[in-house]
């Protein structure tokens, strides 16, 4: 009963903030997939085997209990806010220490009563930062998942994050192959970590490629955060994912976000530019609307609430309101916006 009265609490303050919900709410013939990059949710405690020292309470930020827990309950109530009273069915997770705080997330804010289930396995990166899934068992199933690990032939010493796999069944309709990313990131310059993001583009292409080889109509969902735009070689070129959508065919790659591009909308900014490293790239066969499954480029949109923002004051406009400004703790929630589509089913 608390945790249903907390819930009611926050969904009334978002409101009553001026903090508004996504005016795309899901109904009983949709829901939605979410993507977010959380931006260093780690906890507090020590991980000898990797580069974590930055986020302890004796660490560079000093980072305690107290802004731990502060974290999770502003994440949560980015949650609430795009799903209203029905929260995204799917949410990927980028930048998140472990498995840990995936369990704190969802077992201790009031996101208890939604009974999400967790996916995750942890990666090789340095930093110990990891990609996840969340999904709702009684709207997602999942059949089996892999990790796909990224191995540089000439570096394989450098290590980065691994690309999640799930394939599952959508509210006992259809299949959905679900992705998950975080490509390598434009530290030491964009064209001098360029080589990186193509290979890990290559990698999913080939993933990709062998569901859609083995059957054409597949559902697949690729969500992430790419460190690279739509236009970039890694995503336009070597996945393959177009842009063009007026030929639309099932086994071809569509990214729906590039479509968000051209009305200027963001879900990072970089030097007082806004562009989108977060993306929503999907099958052709989720564009048809006679499947059982299907979604539109009119249904994938960036959370860019007020509450989300503050104003840019070396750039004008805003800019996303981060945990730290620098090494100044804000009580902020992301460098990043998140990203999120909704699926549509049709009744048969």
């Amino acid at each position: 009963m608390t945790k249903y009265l907390s819930l009611l609490f926050t969904i009334l303050l978002i409101h009553s903030s001026h903090y508004c919900f996504s005016q795309e709410n899901s109904s009983e013939n949709s829901y939605k997939v979410m993507f977010y990059n959380v931006e260093n949710l780690f906890d507090t405690y020590n991980d000898s085997l990797t580069n974590d020292e930055e986020f302890l309470p004796e660490g560079d930020r000093f980072w305690n209990n107290n802004k731990y827990h502060s974290k999770l309950k502003n994440i949560y109530k980015v949650i609430m806010a795009i799903g209203g009273w029905n929260p995204p069915a799917i949410i990927g997770l980028c930048e998140i220490e472990n498995r840990k705080v995936l369990s704190d997330l969802v077992n201790n804010t009031p996101l208890v009563k939604f009974e999400y289930e967790i996916i995750h396995k942890d990666s090789p990166d340095r930093r110990g930062i990891d990609v996840g899934l969340l999904y709702r068992k009684e709207l997602f199933e999942p059949i089996n998942f892999n990790v796909i690990p990224i191995i540089y032939p000439d570096q394989p010493e450098n290590k980065t994050r691994d690309i999640l796999y799930v394939k599952g069944i959508v509210k006992n309709t259809d299949t959905l192959h679900v992705f998950v990313n975080h490509w390598p990131s434009r530290w030491g310059g964009q064209l001098e970590s360029e080589d990186r993001r193509i290979f890990v583009a290559g990698v999913l292409k080939e993933k990709a490629d062998s569901i859609l080889n083995s059957d054409s109509s597949s559902k697949i969902v690729i969500m992430g955060d790419f460190n690279d735009y739509p236009t970039n070689t890694s995503i336009n070129k070597t996945l393959n994912a177009k842009t063009d959508y007026s030929n639309i065919t099932n086994w071809e790659l569509y990214n729906l976000s590039a479509n968000l591009q051209n009305q200027n909308i963001g879900s990072n900014k970089y030097q007082g530019e806004w562009g989108i490293l977060d993306q929503i790239i999907v099958s052709g066969s989720l564009l048809n609307q006679n499947e059982k499954v299907y979604t539109s480029l009119n249904h994938v949109f960036i959370f860019n609430s007020d509450f989300l923002l503050e104003p840019d004051e070396a750039f004008f406009g805003f800019k996303p309101r981060r945990t730290f400004s620098g090494f100044t703790y804000i009580g902020g929630f992301s460098d990043h916006l998140p990203t999120y589509l909704i699926l549509n089913f049709n009744n048969d």
